[in-house]
């Protein structure tokens, strides 16, 4: 398969073969349902927290005698079902949230939608990207002459703390490394803009 190949000035350069085993597989809609659920939860931090019954200060002595008043019986004022007393079956802060995927089926989905967008022409190359100063208008200037109407996801072969800080402060803008691509990403940012060298080692990376 081949993607349209462009320069830093916008120009048209060709096209760059890549692999068809990721950029050209078939679309598995239920594969890329479970990644995506599982790289939300994977990344959801529980916050809320109650404390049970043991956990809530105070609630030592007996409220009352065990037999002879009429009333329930109860042992502490610590009852969930007392007012400041624990709570019961609520929310903790140690719950784990996480979901695992075996490897193949997590490339299987990362092929899938990397293919789908492939198919819409949402994927494109850069040859490189050079600048002696880190700025934003030239970045966006950039953009302006490349296929992008409103998100862009820059895949970089290897950190480049200049491409980082040109589009760091653009909201519609992400770039993150080949070696983090996913799902989520992926399908956020409308165009996808790999660099030339990333392609060769997403195939390295992906295709063992």
């Amino acid at each position: 398969m081949k993607i349209d190949l462009y320069t830093q000035a916008g120009e048209k350069k060709g096209t760059v073969d890549v692999s068809d085993s990721m950029f050209k597989a078939p679309v598995h809609e239920e594969l890329v349902r479970l990644a995506l659920i599982r790289q939300m939860a994977n990344a959801r931090q529980p916050i809320a927290h109650t404390k049970t019954r043991g956990e809530v200060r105070g609630g030592g002595r007996k409220p009352w005698r065990q037999k002879g008043t009429g009333r329930a019986r109860f042992g502490s004022t610590r009852n969930p079902i007392w007012r400041g007393g624990g709570v019961a079956f609520g929310p903790r802060n140690d719950r784990n949230y996480s979901k695992n995927m075996t490897k193949k089926a997590r490339r299987g989905a990362l092929f899938s939608v990397l293919s789908q967008k492939a198919g819409d022409n949402e994927i494109f190359a850069l040859n490189k990207f050079e600048v002696k100063t880190p700025k934003t208008k030239d970045f966006t200037a950039m953009m302006s002459k490349l296929p992008v109407e409103r998100s862009l996801l820059v895949v970089a072969g290897e950190k480049d703390v200049n491409l980082e800080k040109a589009a760091g402060n653009l909201p519609n803008v992400k770039v993150i490394l080949v070696n983090y691509l996913n799902p989520h990403d992926l399908l956020k940012y409308e165009k996808v803009m790999f660099l030339e060298s990333a392609l060769k080692k997403a195939e390295e990376l992906f295709l063992k």
